[in-house]
């Protein structure tokens, strides 16, 4: 039960509906006049008095939705009274972003007619059966319906209409871990013992939609790393297969009721069929980057640049990198920076291709659900399980951070050295050492004053990045002020011995996310695989700070520039993007901005209900793609003119 306080008199906050209603017209009244009082100051005094001020009533508590509007407010008001000469690259980025999202949200659907007719246009099919349902929870539970979010189920499941579906259901059912769907109930199956409990969490997840469900096996991937590499000929052919076959049948031919998979069950008294495994490759894992790059397109960069196997050269960029993914030395297309088919030099400076900790990978395509993957992986992206638990190392608790008025001015990481098996004789290439380094301002300042070379990174040249404390040598300085990061366990090889990395880095104590969120950036790069604590960033009141080379489940309903601010997996961009943020009143808005624009769009696009209805269109497909009438098979109804319709015959 909440409680109010008034005039130090405690009193329930169950009143009856006058009592309602008194409350909610006052609330619309102050966030009117917080909103109109926000306008005045804007057009009277500087974002930094406008600032000072609210930090100094410590009653202001605006709710998400306004704090998102006030930050708008307060960095358009900024932007338009500079010249287009004044303006940042960076500024030009979120103006994109910002545009070319308000034109994705404006193609919402609202019912199940609009959104069927907008599915056959961008698949090619018919929804699946089912789909009715599907939307009707969308538009009860508030959901954001854009056909363009759900584009990476479709990414991932086109090869597999090129397979035979009935034994592609048979190798989802037999496998080792197996969230299974059998009569509207969801249960897993596998053994657990002594593992996280991720089967649990999905099935959980499953289960909220399983009366709606035909029967389907979800066979997922307990391991940390991605597993399936399948070169990438062998999947335009499966994807040319099902291009040719994808059609839009009639609605008299169409069959709208799944087949099931009765007929795969064992017979009375007969043993459960062993999984089915392809051969993995256990061995050998330094040579992983060349698992992947078998996997990249013949004509991309990477696909004839064979693996590193001797790692005790500095890593390198490229000598004057430009990457065509950015613009004016800032991430512009997010997806493309996270493609290592088009960054061979990624190979050495990413722990994925130095040396994975663990390898069990394929090069055959099977049925295999997972968080997370790499651009040139095979396994079909589900939520992360790490996203669908309530503990705090993930999410940060029900704290998601002050207002950014009342917020440290700093950026803050913790971690273990994870990435990979980091030892003497490749740990200057991981990529969280890189990002802690680059975050050290005793080792910036070195580099600044003598041209000293750090032991995973070289500065950005000032013909890139141009900027004051650049110019003047101060960038070192700054982060001594203004950055706070460590690893809370340095997870050397063999265990223990860590003489090799005690002079450059010491473990520190953890700190929870939640008291992370005080800072006001938090950067989040990718350790064994996805760093799982994105979710919780963007939820907070923070700005993260993204680099990733793995896709998740997610990816195409959030902007870059708009939502948080990406990074290159090199991180020669970091300082530069710190500088833009911190050295005007005019970064400061924009910083706040995408901290307050993501957290209010992750709490509409990124909720349980969004992962389930994910989840649940996901396994509407995939029990389609296992049915053998899977040509035949989708959602009609709106298609169907009642008999006795003004319309009907």
């Amino acid at each position: 039960m909440m409680f109010f306080r008034r005039s130090g008199t405690a009193f329930s906050g169950r009143r009856g509906p006058e009592s309602f209603s008194t409350i909610a017209r006052f609330a619309f009244i102050a966030g009117f006049v917080t909103l109109a009082a926000t306008g005045f100051l804007l057009s009277q005094y500087s974002p930094e008095h406008i600032r000072n001020v609210a930090a100094k009533i410590p009653h202001l508590n605006l709710t998400p939705d306004t704090e998102a509007q006030q930050a708008a407010t307060e960095y358009d008001h900024i932007v338009r009274n500079v010249s287009d000469s004044e303006l940042h690259p960076i500024d030009r980025l979120i103006a994109s972003s910002r545009k070319a999202h308000e034109e994705l949200v404006a193609k919402r659907s609202y019912d199940v007619a609009t959104a069927a007719a907008k599915y056959r246009e961008r698949r090619g099919r018919h929804p699946p059966p089912g789909f009715e349902k599907w939307m009707e929870y969308a538009i009860g539970h508030d959901a954001i319906v854009v056909e363009e979010f759900f584009d990476r189920i479709y990414h991932d499941l086109n090869p597999f209409w090129g397979l035979e579906p009935n034994t592609l259901a048979g190798r989802a059912r037999n496998w080792h871990h197996v969230v299974r769907v059998r009569d509207g109930k969801a249960s897993g199956v596998g053994d657990v013992t002594g593992r996280v409990p991720w089967l649990k969490l999905w099935t959980d997840l499953v289960s909220e939609a399983a009366p709606n469900l035909p029967d389907v096996d979800m066979p997922i991937n307990y391991m940390d790393e991605s597993r399936l590499l399948v070169k990438w000929e062998e999947i335009e052919d499966l994807v040319k297969k099902a291009e040719e076959k994808r059609a839009i049948s009639e609605p008299h031919l169409t069959v709208q009721k799944y087949r099931g998979l009765s007929y795969l069950e064992p017979a009375m008294n007969a043993s459960e069929p062993p999984a089915y495994d392809p051969a993995w490759i256990t061995t050998n894992s330094p040579q992983y980057w060349d698992l992947s790059r078998a996997a990249c397109a013949p004509n991309s960069p990477a696909r004839n640049i064979a693996a590193i196997k001797d790692f005790s050269k500095s890593p390198s960029l490229p000598s004057d990198w430009h990457p065509p993914f950015s613009s004016e030395g800032y991430v512009k297309n997010y997806t493309a920076s996270a493609d290592p088919c088009t960054q061979p030099h990624l190979r050495s400076l990413h722990g994925t291709f130095i040396e994975p900790l663990s390898i069990s990978t394929s090069t055959e395509l099977i049925p295999l659900f997972g968080g997370c993957k790499l651009p040139t992986n095979n396994e079909i992206l589900i939520p992360g399980a790490m996203y669908l638990t309530d503990d705090p190392f993930y999410s940060g608790g029900n704290g998601h951070g002050p207002q950014w008025a009342q917020k440290k001015g700093g950026i803050i990481w913790r971690g273990v050295a994870s990435g990979g098996r980091n030892k003497k004789e490749n740990w200057s290439h991981f990529q969280r050492h890189r990002l802690l380094e680059m975050l050290n301002g005793t080792t910036v300042s070195a580099l600044e004053k003598d041209g000293a070379r750090a032991n995973t990174f070289d500065m950005a040249p000032l013909s890139m990045y141009d900027y004051k404390r650049r110019r003047n040598g101060s960038v070192g300085a700054f982060l001594s002020e203004f950055a706070d990061a460590g690893f809370t366990d340095l997870l050397c090889f063999p265990a223990g011995e860590c003489e090799y990395i005690d002079p450059h880095f010491h473990a520190l104590p953890s700190k929870p996310m939640a008291e992370q969120y005080v800072n006001k950036f938090i950067p989040d790069a990718d350790g064994n695989s996805f760093s799982a604590r994105f979710r919780g960033l963007l939820l907070s009141t923070s700005l993260p700070l993204k680099a990733t080379i793995y896709a998740e489940w997610h990816d195409d309903r959030l902007a870059p520039w708009l939502h948080f601010a990406p990074l290159d997996n090199t991180f020669q961009d970091l300082h530069a993007v710190l500088d833009y943020f911190t050295s005007s009143a005019k970064g400061d808005a924009a910083a706040r901005l995408l901290a307050s624009t993501g957290k209010r769009w992750g709490e509409q696009v990124l909720r349980r209900d969004d992962m389930l209805l994910y989840v649940w269109r996901l396994l509407l497909e995939f029990a389609r793609v296992c049915d053998e009438n899977r040509l035949k098979l989708g959602y009609i109804d709106d298609l169907i003119i009642p008999e006795g319709s003004p319309q009907s015959p």
